[in-house]
């Protein structure tokens, strides 16, 4: 009898096994039981035919109202059967298939699977798979009122599908259930065998929604138990504890601050302190609104560290973003930067940066200072992953925007502190985390949130350009711009694309793009706006007179470092850019953003880029252009950023909006490991299931009492599919 991990093809067969594979993924028999229908039909209820869309692999329910067969060539017929749903017809095409007039006679109703194609200006199926529905054949397939279709391709079809789980379930043989009884019973959930069977031959919709509810906990709870691992694992690490020195260079620090840490930030830097005096490593995440002030929050952990005799390390993305944190913190500290130089403070220290593009003399001073512990702050780009970087004694890792790094990456990073200590680890996010999605991505951290901005800050009003229904708008946006020139101020313009011949490499993201975007036809519609088609009309008409400069990724890294440099010290009036300068750009004299063909880009990015401006005390400006009509699902995207500043309230909307994978790590994958839970709906089921996962690994950390849910949360972390879980 087989089990969850017996190959698919001890069970369905070679060839069923192979078309399961290729096109859905699904290689063990849990896989395909995890194969879930996507929809449910009632036995006698016709499918609505208008939702059928060319290229589509459908399954449909329906009525069979004519059937014509005839001879088209010597040795070819067709036969032409028209179906209906009761009110919309479709014709099926048949070649060489005679006997399909007797088994599809008038009035009888079945079920059809195939691509739908169009000729001649209708949709159609050709040579379609079919399971007459009051078949004997089939009663086993359609018993009951319930029928599910499933996820299906051109070679394993729902048909195929539901006869190979109707196999699995058959056959299979089940371990102990992997929910301890006390808690099943706890939450009146059904057993997994009976959930099983619930999900994929329901008799009622009420026996489907008990199965989902015992699956999709399952789904919960196996993550949060992964998670809670995790936690305890590092817990149990060795480290060594950092503790600012009193009248060290962190007390230094707090006296020359130009201004007053927010509540916020003097209590997350309280916890902070506390964890890296432990002997064991802090890993924590700091999320909070850009410009809620992480940098100092992170510098003043760093200073802690630097004043128990350790060093700390910066990671960044971007080399844009490491000479930011670079001038910005050597900036802050001033005369505590300057270890040994004239006008350097007594106990100052040194700030290093190391990035791929230096020059061989830099970079060997760099390397220098890191591995003698000269530097007590070392910022970087991915160049401090490689294996000649070394420390002295590293102590802290900050990775900031950390969701653009991997696991891998980290690893190195941490690899280079001593083998018998671990480094705290302080990661930071500038785009706020839903809750649900901070537990489940992102579990196995500490979680800190800055909620606040600063005092002095102004508010930025953003406002809705839609220019194709008032054109005239398309000149006032350039007017606004002018205007805070004048006014003293500078300004961003932000294109999707760089242009020219080459790739772009700083595309959107697909996954910040609604779905609904995506899969409207929309022929008519203008290839994206590109900073280097934008930029020259800019200069020559729109803004003439104006300093106009471009940054981009695929400039060369003295060129972007140049014009951030020139910018920064108000030499350029406008620099029209990607999305690169979405985080770590921060030039306080900037008051208004223009965003071009800004439905475009999803809600968590167009906060981001929004936050560029209002850094400073001047009222800021943000420009949403479109050239979408009001009816377009993209306006409401534009429209609810434009509605609020918050972003963590963004974030909830952006998770609704967006698919779940795309938070879990699709894009990089392919997929998300989520079938049934969902982020948005489950949000008290998660957190149950953190509470009761925490639980039971505080009892039990290595699952010894519980073997088949400890096997349950070997499958997943065996599995490619729990890459995403590596995010964190």
């Amino acid at each position: 009898m087989p089990g969850l991990d017996a190959p698919l093809r001890n069970v369905v067969g070679g060839g069923t096994a192979k078309a399961l594979a290729e096109g859905l993924d699904l290689f063990t028999v849990g896989d395909l039981l995890r194969h879930y229908p996507r929809r449910y039909a009632k036995r006698g209820e016709l499918t609505d035919l208008r939702d059928l869309q060319k290229d589509d692999f459908a399954t449909i329910f329906a009525e069979v109202v004519n059937v014509n067969t005839r001879k088209i060539r010597p040795k070819l017929t067709k036969t032409d059967v028209r179906v209906t749903d009761g009110r919309e017809f479709l014709t099926l095409t048949f070649f060489n298939q005679v006997w399909r007039e007797k088994t599809l006679s008038v009035g009888s109703k079945a079920f059809f699977a195939g691509k739908v194609a169009s000729f001649k200006g209708k949709r159609q199926l050709t040579n379609p798979e079919v399971q007459v529905s009051d078949d004997e054949a089939d009663a086993v397939e359609f018993a009951g009122a319930i029928l599910p279709v499933y996820p299906a391709t051109a070679k394993a079809s729902t048909f195929a599908i539901q006869r190979s789980i109707r196999l699995a379930l058959d056959t299979l043989d089940l371990d102990d259930d992997p929910l301890p009884f006390e808690l099943q019973h706890r939450l009146g959930l059904p057993g997994f065998r009976e959930a099983l069977e619930g999900i994929h031959r329901p008799k009622t919709l009420a026996e489907k929604d008990r199965a989902r509810a015992r699956l999709a906990w399952d789904e919960a709870f196996i993550l949060q138990l992964t998670m809670a691992r995790r936690r305890a694992a590092t817990a149990s690490l060795p480290a060594t504890p950092r503790r600012a020195r009193a009248g060290g260079l962190l007390d230094a620090f707090d006296a020359q601050l130009p201004f007053e840490l927010t509540r916020g930030q003097q209590a997350v830097g309280e916890t902070i302190a506390g964890e890296l005096a432990l002997d064991h490593p802090m890993h924590r995440l700091l999320q909070g609104e850009v410009g809620s002030g992480k940098t100092v929050v992170a510098l003043r952990a760093m200073l802690a560290v630097v004043d128990s005799g350790g060093q700390a390390a910066l990671l960044a993305p971007t080399e844009v973003l490491a000479q930011q944190h670079f001038r910005s913190i050597s900036s802050m500290l001033g005369p505590l930067a300057l270890k040994g130089q004239l006008g350097g403070s007594d106990n100052a220290t040194t700030v290093t940066l190391l990035t791929g593009s230096m020059n061989q003399s830099a970079r060997r001073k760099a390397l220098l200072e890191a591995a003698s512990g000269e530097a007590g702050i070392v910022i970087g780009t991915h160049a401090l992953l490689q294996e000649h970087v070394q420390f002295a004694d590293l102590g802290l890792v900050v990775v900031d925007e950390q969701h653009r790094f991997g696991v891998e990456q980290r690893d190195a990073l941490r690899a280079k502190a001593r083998e018998d200590r671990r480094p705290h680890v302080l990661v930071m996010t500038a785009t706020p985390i839903p809750r649900t999605v901070a537990m489940t991505v992102y579990g196995d951290l500490e979680v800190s949130t800055l909620d606040e901005l600063p005092k002095g800050r102004a508010p930025i009003k953003t406002f809705v350009a839609p220019v194709v229904e008032k054109p005239s708008w398309r000149e006032r946006v350039w007017e606004r711009v002018r205007e805070e020139v004048e006014a003293g101020h500078q300004a961003y313009v932000v294109c999707p694309r760089i242009g020219g011949d080459e790739p772009d490499d700083e595309p959107v993201d697909p996954a910040d793009i609604d779905d609904d975007d995506e899969a409207e036809p929309d022929d008519d519609k203008r290839p994206p706006l590109a900073v280097l088609d934008v930029a020259p009309q800019l200069i020559e008409q729109d803004l003439k007179g104006l300093r106009v400069e471009i940054l981009h990724g695929r400039l060369p890294t003295e060129a972007k470092d140049a014009v951030m440099r020139a910018f920064v010290a108000g030499e350029i009036d406008v620099i029209v850019a990607t999305t690169v300068i979405e985080v770590g750009v921060d030039v306080p004299n900037a008051t208004v953003m223009v965003i071009l063909d800004a439905d475009r880009f999803g809600i968590s990015q167009l906060h981001q880029l929004r936050g560029r401006v209002g850094r400073g005390t001047a009222a800021s400006l943000c420009l949403l252009v479109t050239d979408l009509w009001p009816d377009a699902p993209a306006r409401e995207r534009l429209h609810a950023v434009e509605s609020t500043a918050d972003g963590f309230v963004l974030s909830e909307l952006d998770l609704e909006q967006r698919r779940e994978g795309t938070f879990l790590g699709e894009q990089q994958h392919g997929r998300s490991d989520l079938k049934l839970l969902s982020l948005v709906r489950d949000r008290e089921l998660v957190e149950r299931a953190r509470t009761e996962a925490t639980a039971l690994v505080a009892a039990d950390p290595e699952l010894s009492d519980h073997p088949a849910l400890a096997a349950a949360v070997e499958r997943l972390m065996t599995s490619e599919r729990s890459e995403f879980l590596e995010k964190a």
